[in-house]
């Protein structure tokens, strides 16, 4: 199999970086190389100094790009979970992109999200500490045609990683697992 890029893109706590790993799971049991850039580990190595100006977010998204286009142009499954606000600039990586790209939108209301906050940002915002945060006070602007919306609120991470495989066998980027979908 080829490399492609897959994107997860959705507002902070919609779940990005747990389905990225839940379908990364079920990839590598398939035995496939694959690379998980997670926006929370790799924004410090990756884009140390940025701030989150708009500028400086499209900075990070277009390096986490770059680098899933290099992976996936070597035969990787680039996995990219970040939060990638700007339209723009999400379909600017995808068109730099020389490998297949998927773009996955993890729909989830704010207030699902503020309720799950495991990293307290939907708090510290309430409470004036914390300012742009995406999807609150600074705009979060979803995918106009992404490949696939997983709604976190109403599925479980078992039915989103589901459709996500499914979606990857159906464009024929990865194989189904043995003895899966036989001739009928």
């Amino acid at each position: 199999m080829n490399g492609f890029v897959l994107w997860f893109t959705g507002i902070p706590s919609s779940g990005k970086s747990t389905l990225a790993a839940a379908v990364a799971e079920r990839l590598a049991r398939r035995g496939l190389a694959l690379e998980i850039l997670d926006g929370d580990e790799v924004r410090p190595h990756l884009s140390a100094g940025l701030g989150f100006s708009r500028h400086d977010r499209d900075v990070n998204v277009r390096r986490v790009g770059y680098v899933c286009n290099l992976l996936a142009r070597n035969g990787v499954i680039a996995i990219a979970a970040l939060v990638s606000p700007y339209r723009a600039t999400r379909d600017q990586v995808r068109a730099a992109c020389q490998a297949p790209f998927v773009e996955v939108l993890t729909a989830c209301p704010v207030a699902v999200a503020a309720a799950r906050d495991p990293k307290g940002l939907y708090a510290r915002q309430a409470q004036g500490e914390l300012s742009g945060l995406t999807g609150v006070d600074d705009p979060y602007e979803e995918p106009l045609q992404p490949d696939l919306v997983c709604a976190t609120d109403q599925l479980g991470v078992e039915e989103c990683a589901a459709s996500v495989l499914q979606l990857l066998e159906r464009r024929r980027l990865i194989a189904p697992p043995p003895g899966a979908g036989g001739q009928g």
